[in-house]
């Protein structure tokens, strides 16, 4: 048992089951170098739901990649998910030249890989052949942390200027520290620099959990850390607010311990946002249908003072 989680452990959640990981598995792309990702995967099981977990745009060069978010990631897939995480075209270590047109950010490329996994799946089975049969094509989700929220929004059905970008093969998404309203929203310099981020979240209507942290304060805008709840306030598919208290955009720790991008490293925040993504996502894909309202209860009852969820 982890001696630093204490409120935490009073949330329900699985025992850990053995994993395993296949890195890197290579998708071709036309035109480019093939798009590289980790699959994480518990090693017994099957009809194993899918998660697709896009990185940031953070400080590290190595954690924005297949390589980062292991906190979130082997704890999703040691109970019962599996976890594909691309190395994205916005990647230092990994993604395309930034002074490439559309660099150093490739948005519109990173949606196309999501969609190049979606694809290719059974091209993934195929270079892990421990998982091979055994994932369940029909429950797929996205979750983002940072950018890669921004990205999974898109995904999730959010549009940019009246263009829509979602996916009917995906079911339900996470969105993690995401970026909220741009546009007017932004200050003048970020809304020339950023002008992507000025997104309609109203087109998500799939079930979307929307996770903050309480001191995540951001500098696109003046707003304070309300902005990361947008996707909540106007996506119709959204149907909970996660706030994570005591920490800001590094959720506690979710894209790698003692790391850069965690600029509050707080195990019990970072567990609880572990424990809570994991029973939205079970309840969502039906595997413990309870799991998210025994999840709520608990905190209410006994960690109340680690998170806060906002129902629809």
């Amino acid at each position: 048992m982890n001696r630093l989680i204490t409120l935490s452990r009073a949330l329900p959640t699985p025992d850990p089951e053995i994993t395993v990981a296949y890195t890197p598995i290579r998708l071709p792309m036309p035109g480019r170098q093939p798009l590289e990702l980790r699959l994480t995967a518990p090693a017994a099981g099957g009809d194993l739901p899918i998660v697709i977990l896009s990185h940031g745009f953070g400080p590290s060069n190595y954690l924005p990649s297949k390589d980062g978010y292991a906190p979130l990631a082997q704890f999703w897939a040691e109970r019962g998910l599996a976890v594909l995480q691309p190395t994205q075209a916005s990647s230092r270590v990994g993604g395309l030249d930034p002074d490439l047109p559309n660099g150093p950010f490739f948005w519109r490329e990173r949606v196309a890989e999501m969609r190049v996994i979606l694809d290719q799946l059974a091209e993934v089975e195929r270079q892990a052949p421990a998982v091979s049969g055994r994932l369940d094509h029909d429950r797929i989700a996205v979750a983002g942390h940072s950018f890669g929220g921004f990205t999974c929004g898109l995904l999730l059905g959010a549009r940019l200027q009246g263009e829509d970008f979602s996916d009917p093969r995906i079911r339900a998404g996470i969105l993690l520290a995401a970026p909220g309203r741009g546009g007017a929203d932004l200050t003048p310099e970020n809304a020339q620099h950023f002008p992507f981020f000025d997104v309609d979240f109203s087109g998500i209507s799939v079930p979307t959990l929307v996770v903050c942290g309480a001191d995540d304060d951001p500098h696109f805008t003046p707003r304070g850390p309300e902005w990361h709840a947008d996707p909540f306030h106007d996506a119709p598919g959204a149907d909970a607010l996660l706030t994570i208290i005591g920490v800001g955009h590094g959720l506690g720790g979710i894209a790698g311990w003692d790391a850069r991008e965690t600029e509050a490293e707080d195990p019990d925040a970072l567990e609880a946002t572990r424990r809570l993504t994991l029973a939205w996502l079970r309840s969502t894909f039906d595997i413990e249908p309870a799991a998210w309202t025994q999840s709520q209860s608990v905190l209410q009852e006994s960690a109340g003072s680690i998170a806060e969820i906002t129902s629809r």
